[in-house]
This record gives structure tokens, C-alpha cells and sequence, in this order.
């Protein structure tokens, strides 16, 4: 039975994530079973995956066996596009394709990559999450007390939201003018692969969880509509589930999107091949000064040069 104390590396993870990264050569499925069944502990009582892990928590972990496998590469270093720093945080332009962590598959994240580009940095640890696919402002913390004071605004009840996050979207067809709100309860599952997928479900579902997005037309095209997406809640892959339920999933998207068209825009002229989510704007309270921040990250050249053949 191995038992560890979690440090600042681990915490404010999921509980799944932090296996992952600690049980390398263990298949994904069989972490998310042991957490299933009970056997990985957290102070002593039954966890679920998606339990946020604190500074100090003990994690007990019973036996696994780990496949041989060579060790792995350490992350290269890495600076990505700061738009603002100081000595509490540091918000970079995420570009689509990197993840924010290692772990599921991915060997190395933003994170990794950016502490190995900072060995001098006591302390650098992700507030929020975005998807591998999505572009765009992704903030980190550069002290214990700016993480907790940022986490404690993105926890708040969604009309109480102090950090706000919109995102550009754009989507097959002609959004309808009068869907500005999509108030549609969420819930987490995984496939028989053990891979994270989320779907809509009735409010009285068991497991549902409340998640509200805003939907603004920000442009429109002959066959296609530009949104302003402001998400109220935080869950995964909410703009994108939720802008699919509506019949207008997200351009490119491979998990939720329409895959026939997302094949015939990566072959066309315009050879767009990634998602078409980018995290535009965000504002949030200083966590010392107590000043509002609002930031922005223009659309990266592709997904503008995209819009321009939209236009021709």
C-alpha cells in the first residue's frame, strides 16, 4: 500500500490526474477502476475522480502493476505568449494542440513545459484548465495565495462569478437570434476506453449539474455564425456540448462535432484542421490588489485567415 502526502505539485489536481501522472505504464482503465471501487483513499474516506486534491491531503494507493516501459523524456522548456504578468500570476496565449498538463496520453502539458523554462520559480501551478484543442488565455498562479484567492472567484455560485471567460466560437449554420441563454444541466461519464465524454441530461438527473453558458452572434456568414460564448459555470467541454445540443457544434470539433464537415474543411482550400475555440477574453480580481483585470488574445492567424475566405 503506498501512501503519499500531496505537495504544492499536486494540489488543487483532480484525483484522476494525479494518478495518471503518478502511475505511469498503468492503464487508464484500471486507474479509474481502483478509484471506482473504492480501494485509492483520501484522508481515509472513498474519493471520486474528479475530487480536487489539497495541500497536505494524504492519498493511499494500493498495489499496481506498472508496465515496463522506458523513462520517459523530461518536458522541454518552453515560454509561450505572456499578455500579463506580475509576481502573483502569469497569463499566457495558449496555442490549440498543447495540453495544460500531462496525463492522459499526453506526456508533457504548459505546465511542465513552462516550470522546466522557470527553474528559478519556487512556485507555478495551473488556476484553470482549457482543452488541448482550445486556443487562448490560460491563467497561472506564481504563489500559494494567489491560486487559492483565484480558485475561491472561479468556485463561486454561477450568478456570483467574479472571473468571467468568453470565448469566440463558430459554428455550421445560422445561430438563432433569440438563443442567449442555454441553461442545460451537464453530466461526466467515461466510455467503455475510459475516456472523458460529457453529455446533456434532464435536471432531475442523479448526477446532473447545473451549467449555464451565454451566447451572443458576434458575426454572421453565409454558412457559418461567429459567437461570443461566455461560460456562467466552469464544467468540461461545456461550450462545446452545450453549442452541439443546440444543433451548431463547434467547427472542427473531433469529439462532439459534425465529423463530415470537419473532413471536408481540413481538405478544402482553406486546409482548417483544428477546433475553432479560441479563449478570447477574460477579467478577474487581482488576488492582492483586489483591482478588475480584463485581458484579451486576438484570434490566432489561422482561425483569422479562416474567416477571410468565409468572407470572399
Amino acid at each position: 500500500m503506498l501512501r503519499l502526502t500531496v505537495d504544492e505539485g499536486g494540489a488543487g489536481q483532480r484525483l484522476d490526474n494525479f494518478l495518471l501522472r503518478l502511475l505511469k505504464g498503468v492503464p487508464k482503465t484500471h486507474v479509474y477502476r481502483v478509484i471506482r471501487s473504492g480501494e485509492v483513499r483520501v484522508n481515509k474516506g472513498r474519493a471520486a475522480a474528479d475530487t480536487r486534491l489539497a495541500l497536505g491531503d494524504e492519498v493511499r494507493v494500493p498495489p499496481v502493476r506498472t508496465a515496463q516501459r522506458d523513462e520517459a523524456a523530461p518536458a522541454p522548456p518552453r515560454e509561450f505568449p505572456v499578455v500579463y504578468e506580475d509576481e502573483y500570476l502569469v497569463v499566457v496565449d495558449k496555442p490549440a494542440g498543447v495540453a495544460v498538463h500531462g496525463g492522459s496520453g499526453v506526456s508533457f502539458g504548459v505546465i511542465e513545459q513552462l516550470r522546466r523554462a522557470r527553474p528559478q520559480a519556487k512556485f507555478l501551478e495551473l488556476v484553470h484548465r482549457l482543452d488541448k484543442e482550445t486556443s487562448g488565455l490560460l491563467m497561472l498562479a506564481k504563489k500559494r495565495s494567489a491560486l487559492t484567492a483565484l480558485q475561491d472567484q472561479l468556485r463561486q455560485r454561477p450568478g456570483e462569478k467574479v472571473i468571467g471567460k468568453t470565448y469566440a466560437a463558430l459554428v455550421p449554420g445560422s445561430w438563432p437570434e433569440k438563443l442567449k441563454v442555454i441553461d442545460v444541466p451537464l453530466h461526466k461519464f467515461l466510455t467503455g476506453e475510459g475516456e472523458r465524454r460529457v453529455r446533456t441530461v434532464e435536471p432531475g438527473h442523479e448526477e446532473a449539474k447545473r451549467s449555464i453558458t451565454l451566447v451572443k452572434v458576434a458575426r454572421r456568414f453565409r454558412d457559418f455564425t461567429l459567437l461570443d460564448v461566455t461560460i456562467k459555470t466552469g464544467r468540461t467541454h461545456q461550450i462545446r456540448v452545450h453549442l452541439a445540443h443546440a444543433g451548431h457544434a463547434i467547427v472542427g470539433d473531433p469529439k462532439y462535432g459534425d465529423f463530415a464537415l470537419n473532413k471536408s474543411l481540413a481538405r478544402g482550400p482553406a486546409k482548417f484542421e483544428r477546433m475553432f475555440l479560441h479563449a478570447q477574453r477574460l477579467r478577474f480580481v487581482h488576488p492582492a490588489t483586489g483591482a478588475e483585470i480584463g485581458l484579451e488574445a486576438p484570434l490566432p492567424p489561422e482561425c483569422e485567415a479562416f474567416l477571410t475566405t468565409l468572407a470572399a
